[in-house]
């Protein structure tokens, strides 16, 4: 059994900063890749950022502002968000695609965790 525990979201200003974090635990192996998504009120869940040991990727719409990095020796993802603008505002959701301890691959997801950016 794997679970992804996200937290750090809130309510922040335009201009503002946050930093989210997701920590994977449980019968994991190895994590290949760790990303964040996000979906907005009516919208389908889209890529924001994500991290692999060849690099990183980021959504145009982020790229700039926002910064992802892990720890992987606490299997742990975190996604800085700076100059935030109100179409940032949606559930932000970890993932992480892993190898569990019976070799069996994994796409795992958090609970999700609401970015809400005020004008």
């Amino acid at each position: 059994q794997v679970q992804l525990v996200e937290s750090g979201g809130g309510l922040v200003q335009a201009g503002g900063s946050l930093r989210l974090s997701c920590a994977a635990s449980g019968s994991i192996l190895r994590i290949n890749t760790m990303g964040w998504y996000r979906q907005a009120p009516g919208k389908q869940r889209d890529l924001v950022a994500a991290i692999t040991s060849g690099g990183r990727t980021y959504a145009d719409s982020v790229k700039g502002r926002f910064t992802i990095s892990r720890d992987n020796a606490k299997n742990t993802v975190y996604l800085e968000m700076n100059s935030l603008k109100p179409e940032d505002t949606a559930v932000y959701y970890c993932n992480a695609d892993l190898l569990t301890l019976t070799w069996r691959t994994l796409s795992a997801w958090g609970q999700g965790t609401l970015v809400t950016v005020s004008s």
